[in-house]
């Protein structure tokens, strides 16, 4: 989103004070219920025949990058909840800026219109990894052919128990609701 864009979005003079509050806050700042695991790493590659030693080779990947890592798309395995875990009283949900946008906005119906991802330090087994979610724009109302709705840019950072950050995502999202 060009800098024009973003902050015509950023002051959206309709936009409830609270939410942009919200915008550049890291929020939702949580540990992955589960340390990053080999038999994980494994059992991803196998299933879609992904045969790269540096996953499955500990003498290869100690002479490329000093020790086994996990595949880089596997980023957001690490954060998917669980449905169930001792002790939680409420089911996690990822992305959870998303859902507290189409709540507080009135936007029942949602899309992602674009994902990036940037890769940064390699995760390795053993790494325990936190992430956060910052709101980096929401725009005006717009009509759009789902619905009259608004776009927003979540971004997601990934960190390491050294704090290194090990990749960050951005979502593009439509919230609307449908036409009549």
């Amino acid at each position: 989103m060009s800098t024009e864009l973003r902050d015509a979005a950023v002051s959206a003079d309709d936009l409830p004070a609270d939410v942009r509050s919200w915008i550049d806050q890291v929020r939702y700042e949580e540990e992955g219920d589960f340390p990053v695991e080999q038999g994980y790493v494994w059992t991803t590659c196998a299933s879609v025949q992904n045969g790269n030693p540096l996953f499955w080779d500990e003498r290869v990947a100690r002479e490329i990058t000093g020790g086994p890592i996990a595949p880089p798309t596997m980023l957001s395995v690490w954060f998917r909840p669980h449905y169930w875990a001792p002790g939680r009283t409420k089911q996690s949900q990822p992305l959870q800026v998303h859902f507290d946008l189409k709540e507080r906005l009135g936007l029942p119906e949602a899309i992602m219109t674009d994902n990036t991802i940037e890769f940064h330090e390699p995760v390795r087994p053993g790494d325990r990894l936190r992430t956060r979610q910052i709101l980096r724009s929401v725009s005006a109302l717009k009509d759009t052919k789902v619905g009259k709705g608004r776009f927003w840019v979540i971004e997601v950072e990934y960190l390491n128990q050294k704090g290194e950050l090990v990749g960050r995502e951005s979502y593009t999202g439509l919230g609307y609701r449908r036409y009549a």
